[in-house]
C-alpha cells in the first residue's frame, strides 16, 4: 500500500520486489501493526516524508533472502522491523548511547519503506528476533506501542502511583508491565469512554476516568500518549511535586499556556524521542516473563485505510495489525 501524498488513501500497488545489499535483509512479512506514528505520516503532521511511501514500521516477517555482509541471521530466520531504521553510529548522541537522537537516523514507514506490504527490506543491525513465546500478530504491537511505552515507563522513574493518559495500544502494554512491576495504575481515557475505561480496570488499573478528572490520590508520575497537548497542564495538576510527566507520542498538539505553580515544586515534562535498540532487547527479554498479553483487531491489508480510520477516530480497543496473506 503506497501513501502518494500526504491526507489522502493509500494506493493499492504493484511494485518489484527489493533485492537487499550488503546488510540488509528481505523480509516476508506476516504482520504489521497499525501505529499512530503512521496515522501521523498519513495525515501530513510529519514533515517530509519520502514519496510515495509504503507506511508501517512494526513489522513481523521471515528472511527471504540477505545480503552479504549479514551475520547472525539466516533466510527462515523471524525477526520484527522497528521504527528505527539506521544511525550514523559516529555522532556524539550514537556513541553516547542515545542513537535514537541521532541527527541521521532514518526511520522505517518514514523514510524507508515499511511494513505494509508483502515484502520489505531492512538493516539487520536494527532488527530484533522475535521471542517464541508471541505470534506474528502479537509481537508486531510491541515494536512501536510496546517500545516506545517501555521507553516511556522507563523515563517515568520509580513511580509508584502512575497515570496513563489515552488508553490505546502502547498504554495496554505499559500498563500490563507496571502491574508486573508493583505499581499502582490511573488510566485516563478520552471523556465518556467507557469501554477504554473497563478496558483498564480489566487490565488491573486501580482507577479510571476521564481525562479531565482528578484522580482520586496525587500521582508520582505521569504519561501522556494521546497527542493532545491541552492533557500537560491536566497532568502536571495531577502529579506531586518532584513528579514526572512523559510525552510518550512523536507528534502532539501545542500545548496551551498554564500558571508556573504547575511546574513549581521540580515538577519535570519531558518528551520521548524514537527508540534505542537497547530499549528492544530489553522489552522482548521482559515481556515473556509478564507474560505481555496484546490486545489485537486484525485486518487484511487491503483494508488499512479502514484500520487506519478506525485508529483516527478512536475505534479500536488495543492495536490494529494487518495481516499479510
Amino acid at each position: 500500500m503506497l501513501l502518494h501524498k500526504p491526507r489522502t488513501l493509500l494506493v493499492e500497488t504493484d511494485i518489484p520486489i527489493p533485492r537487499p545489499r550488503e546488510n540488509q535483509v528481505l523480509i516476508r512479512v506476516a504482520a504489521c501493526a497499525v501505529c499512530r506514528t503512521d496515522l501521523h505520516v498519513v495525515d501530513g503532521e510529519l514533515p517530509d516524508p519520502k514519496l510515495p511511501i509504503v507506511p508501517g514500521h512494526e513489522i513481523v516477517g521471515c528472511i527471504e533472502e540477505k545480503g552479504d555482509q549479514v551475520h547472525g541471521l539466516d533466510v527462515g530466520d523471524r525477526i520484527g522491523v522497528p521504527w528505527l531504521g539506521s544511525t550514523c553510529g559516529e555522532c556524539l548522541y550514537c556513541r553516547g548511547g542515545r542513537e535514537n537522537l541521532c541527527d541521521q537516523a532514518r526511520f522505517t514507514g518514514y523514510q524507508i519503506d515499511g511494513g505494509y506490504a508483502e515484502y520489505a527490506l531492512a538493516d539487520q543491525r536494527y532488527c530484533f528476533r522475535i521471542p517464541v513465546l508471541f505470534s506474528d500478530v502479537c509481537a508486531a504491537p510491541l515494536l512501536c506501542a510496546g517500545l516506545i511505552g517501555y521507553r516511556s515507563l522507563v523515563m517515568a522513574g520509580e513511580a509508584r502511583r502512575l497515570g496513563i493518559y489515552g488508553f490505546g495500544a502502547a498504554a495496554h502494554i505499559v500498563a500490563q508491565i507496571a502491574r508486573y512491576q508493583g505499581r499502582e495504575l490511573f488510566a485516563f481515557t478520552r471523556p465518556g469512554d467507557a469501554a477504554a475505561q473497563k478496558f483498564a480496570l480489566d487490565l488491573g488499573a486501580a482507577w479510571a476516568g476521564d481525562s479531565t478528572a482528578s484522580p482520586p490520590e496525587p500521582l508520582d508520575a505521569a504519561i501522556i500518549f494521546a497527542p493532545i497537548g491541552d492533557l500537560v497542564p491536566l497532568a502536571l495538576r495531577a502529579v506531586v511535586k518532584g513528579g514526572i510527566v512523559v510525552c510518550g507520542g512523536i507528534h502532539m498538539s501545542d500545548i496551551p499556556s498554564f500558571p508556573y505553580d504547575l511546574l513549581w515544586g521540580e515538577r519535570t515534562v519531558r518528551s520521548v524521542a524514537n527508540l534505542t535498540r537497547r530499549d528492544g532487547d530489553e522489552l522482548l527479554a521482559l515481556a515473556p516473563r509478564v507474560p505481555v498479553k496484546t490486545e489485537t483487531e486484525t485486518f487484511p491489508l487491503a483494508q488499512a485505510n479502514e484500520a487506519l480510520d478506525r485508529l483516527r477516530t478512536g475505534r479500536l480497543r488495543g492495536a490494529a495489525v494487518l495481516v499479510i496473506a
